[in-house]
C-alpha cells in the first residue's frame, strides 16, 4: 500500500510549524513525554527517520540527565539516548502547561511517555483525554510491567525486568549467582518496539484515519528477546536446558596476545577453522560433524582450539580467517569510533551540545537505519543529526512555532509554567 503523503503529515504539516529535516518519517511530529532510556530513545528512533520530535521535560528534568558520567558537566548518557530533537520545559502540574501541552497535540501525529498506569489520566493526559483532543494521534505508553496486573504500578527499570524473567540467571555461571547484562539492552529493546509500533500504528491510521493507542513494556521486551528460551514442551519438566549457545566452540577464546569470538557452527565454517588453525583432523572426525555433537565433546576439542590459536594474536587471527570463519578480536567502544568498517557506513558524526557551561563537541552515532534508492552512501535522503537538547534549548522556540506571541511566553515563564 502507497502512504499517501498529505494525509501523513496532517494535522502537523499545516500547523505552521517548520519542516523537519528529510526522511521516510518526514512531517511526522511527535512529542516525547518520556525519561531514562527506553521511551526516549524509541523517539530518537523516530527523529534518525525524519520524524520531528520535541522532548518535553519537566521543570525536575530527566532524570537522565543526573546519571554518572565522567563529562565534566554533562551526561553521557542522556546525549547518547537525546539525539535528534528539541527541547521544551513543562510543569503540568499547572493549568497553563497542560493548556500549551494540549495545543501542541492538536499539531501532533504522536506522543509517547513512560508514566506508571496510574499517572496520565491524574495529569489529564490520559490517551481517552487526549484522544478527545485529537482522534488521529498515536498515543504511546511505555510501562514497567503493562497496563493490568499487579504489578501495573510498579516502577520497572531495566536490570530489575532483567532479573525477574532469568535473564541473569542464565547469563551467571552454573555454580555461581545471577549475573546483569550491562548495556541497558531491556531499555533499549523497549526502544525499538517503540519504534516500531508507532511506525505500524501511522501505517495503519493511513487506512483508517484514525490514532490509536500503543503499549509497550520492560516486560514485554524482556520476555520478546528470550523468545527462543520462552518454549516449554506440554511433556517437558521444569528444569531443562532453554539455552541456545552452541557451546564450546562458539564463545570468546583466549590468543596469544588479546581475546578472540569464534562462531563455527556451519559444516562449511567449521571446515575453515580446522584448517586454517591446523586441526584438520577434527574436521574429518564424525564424532564432531555437527554443532550438537561438538557441543557433547567441548572437552575434547577446546584444549585443541586453545594450543593453536597461541600462535598468533587475537587481531592477526581476524586476518587469517577473513571472510572464512566469523570472528571478531574483542575491543573496547572506543576502538569504534575509528574503526574503518564504521566510518565506511559513515555511522558517526560530529556534535556540539549547547551546555550550561558552554557548547561541548563530540563525537557520536547516527543512523541506526539506512535509507534511499539504493546501497550506496550518497543515496541515503537522512541528513546529520542534531545534538541532544539542552534543558530548555528551544522552549521559546516551540511555543512560537505553535503560534504564542512573546508577551503570552513571558507570562508562562513567569508563572514557571514554561522554562
Amino acid at each position: 500500500m502507497t502512504m499517501k503523503r498529505d494525509s501523513l503529515l496532517s494535522p502537523a504539516a499545516s500547523s505552521g510549524i517548520a519542516a523537519p529535516a528529510a526522511g521516510p518519517l518526514d512531517g511526522v511530529r511527535v512529542l516525547d513525554l518520556s525519561a531514562y532510556i527506553a521511551g526516549p530513545y524509541g523517539c530518537t528512533l523516530l527523529a534518525d527517520q525524519g520524524a520531528e520530535v520535541i522532548k518535553i521535560e519537566p521543570p525536575t528534568g530527566d532524570n537522565l540527565r543526573k546519571y554518572p558520567s565522567t563529562l565534566a558537566a554533562e551526561s553521557r548518557a542522556f546525549l547518547g539516548v537525546n539525539r535528534g530533537k528539541r527541547g521544551l520545559v513543562l510543569d503540568l502540574k499547572q493549568p497553563e502547561a497542560l493548556a500549551v501541552l494540549r495545543r501542541l497535540v492538536e499539531a501532533a501525529d504522536v506522543l509517547v511517555h513512560n508514566f506508571r498506569p496510574n499517572v496520565p489520566a491524574r495529569l489529564g493526559i490520559g490517551y481517552e483525554q487526549l484522544r478527545e483532543v485529537n482522534p488521529r494521534l498515536i498515543y504511546c505508553a511505555v510501562t514497567g510491567y503493562g497496563d493490568t496486573g499487579p504489578n501495573k504500578d510498579k516502577a520497572g527499570y531495566d536490570q530489575v525486568l532483567q532479573t525477574m524473567t532469568g535473564m541473569c540467571a542464565m547469563q551467571g555461571k552454573a555454580d555461581g549467582p545471577p549475573e546483569i547484562l550491562y548495556g541497558s539492552v531491556v531499555d533499549y529493546y523497549a526502544a525499538s518496539l517503540v519504534a516500531a509500533g508507532v511506525s505500524s500504528a501511522l501505517f495503519a491510521r493511513e487506512r483508517t484515519g484514525q490514532g490509536q493507542y500503543v503499549g509497550v513494556s520492560l516486560l514485554r521486551s524482556a520476555l520478546a528477546m528470550q523468545s527462543a528460551r520462552m518454549v516449554w514442551a506440554d511433556d517437558e519438566p521444569r528444569d531443562v536446558g532453554r539455552d541456545m549457545r552452541s557451546g564450546g566452540i562458539t564463545g570468546i577464546h583466549p590468543t596469544r596476545e588479546g581475546y578472540l569470538y569464534i562462531s563455527a557452527n556451519t559444516p562449511h565454517f567449521w571446515l575453515a577453522l580446522c584448517e586454517k588453525t591446523g586441526m584438520s583432523a577434527l574436521a574429518a572426525d564424525e564424532r564432531y560433524d555437527s554443532v550438537r555433537k561438538r557441543a557433547q565433546h567441548r572437552d575434547e576439542i577446546v584444549p585443541q582450539l586453545h594450543a593453536a590459536l597461541q600462535a598468533h594474536s587475537a587481531r592477526d587471527w581476524e586476518a587469517i580467517f577473513g571472510d572464512a570463519v566469523p570472528c571478531a578480536a574483542a575491543r573496547r567502544v572506543e576502538d569504534m569510533f575509528d574503526d574503518p568498517q564504521v566510518d565506511a557506513e559513515a555511522m558517526v558524526q560530529h556534535y556540539t551540545y549547547a551546555g550550561a557551561q558552554g557548547d561541548l563537541g563530540y563525537r557520536g552515532f547516527r543512523e541506526p537505519i539506512r535509507f534511499g534508492n539504493g546501497p550506496d552512501a550518497g543515496a541515503c535522503n537522512v541528513p546529520a543529526s542534531r545534538a541532544a537538547p539542552a534543558f530548555g534549548q528551544h522552549s521559546d522556540e516551540v511555543l512560537r512555532d505553535l503560534g504564542l506571541p512573546d508577551a503570552e511566553i513571558a507570562a508562562l515563564r513567569k508563572a514557571k509554567a514554561v522554562q
